[in-house]
């Protein structure tokens, strides 16, 4: 009962949230915004969410054979798929597909400690690009970025840079944090980490992240440029980080109304109105909409015996 009212509560506050970024951009722009979306770069866009996903199901299957759970491709495909489906569904953003994906990989046969890793390591791995390719897009958009926080660019720049550097060193001190620490719950992750193919698989994991995120940066703007919103490459690369990441917080149903307010927070420096910015938004809330029936249709829903 009480994590039914919470999952309540969730779809209250996303919904209340949307209502209210939508209100305050004016509904009826907003939807003369989506009727005029055009159709060609809507489908390039869902192309390219598509691949973005495709990319991290063998992602994720990289990591989970590395840990010692095994998994087909199309195992890969299927629960990935799924789970986005689920995360577009059940209030808790991401939560809800990523511990179903945990799940069916453990009820599959596969070592608990390995499923539960390889999920939460896929995440943080795309979170690690995410923030890096972000500020390095905010790096290079400094002279838009800078004036609204009232920082001289140069110091705005060497924030972003530096930052940036830092950011992507610091899983290859993984190894060395985890032999000072890495017992109990870290076990696991400290023995993979201890492993002489650690740096090729961070290696793949980065290429593959970055693969990730450029996809849907693309996937991104081509919903912007449906909607008549033509930005610069590096702009869409620094909006894509807190559209993401706001989207991804589990206080809302499948992202709704913390990606819309997110877009709008982050486009605006660049002149887009709020209209526009919330139809982005949408757009690619509906982009993991198709997504997930899309991958019902192809792999089935989620079977009983496996939901978390």
């Amino acid at each position: 009962m009480k994590r039914a009212r919470q999952a309540l509560l969730r779809a209250l506050l996303g919904g209340a949230l949307l209502a209210g970024v939508i209100a305050l951009a004016d509904p009826a722009r907003v939807l003369a915004q989506l009727r005029q979306a055009h159709p060609g770069w809507l489908a390039a866009g869902l192309a390219a969410a598509i691949a973005s996903n495709v990319v991290s199901a063998l992602r994720w299957r990289a990591l989970a054979r590395w840990l010692g759970a095994e998994v087909s491709a199309r195992d890969a495909m299927r629960w990935y798929f799924q789970a986005i489906g689920l995360n577009a569904l059940l209030p808790g953003a991401v939560v809800g597909g990523d511990v179903y994906r945990a799940v069916v990989l453990r009820r599959a046969g596969q070592d608990t400690a390995a499923s539960s890793w390889s999920v939460l390591l896929d995440r943080l791995s795309g979170l690690w690009m995410l923030c890096a390719i972000g500020g390095l897009g905010a790096a290079l958009c400094a002279s838009v970025l800078a004036p609204w926080l009232r920082l001289p660019v140069g110091v705005f720049t060497a924030l972003m840079l530096g930052g940036t550097l830092l950011w992507l060193a610091l899983p290859w001190a993984l190894p060395r944090l985890l032999r000072r620490g890495g017992t109990g719950w870290l076990a696991p992750l400290a023995a993979a980490a201890a492993r002489p193919d650690f740096g090729a698989q961070l290696r793949w994991q980065a290429l593959a992240s970055a693969a990730v995120q450029v996809l849907s940066a693309a996937a991104l703007a081509a919903g912007g440029l449906a909607l008549g919103v033509h930005l610069s490459p590096v702009a869409w690369a620094w909006a894509m980080a807190p559209v993401f990441l706001m989207a991804a917080l589990p206080v809302s149903v499948g992202g709704w109304g913390t990606r819309e307010a997110a877009a709008v927070a982050a486009l605006a420096p660049f002149g887009v109105a709020a209209p526009a910015a919330v139809g982005v938004g949408v757009i690619y809330g509906l982009y993991q909409l198709a997504q997930g029936a899309l991958g019902a249709m192809a792999f089935g829903l989620p079977r009983r015996e496996v939901e978390p």
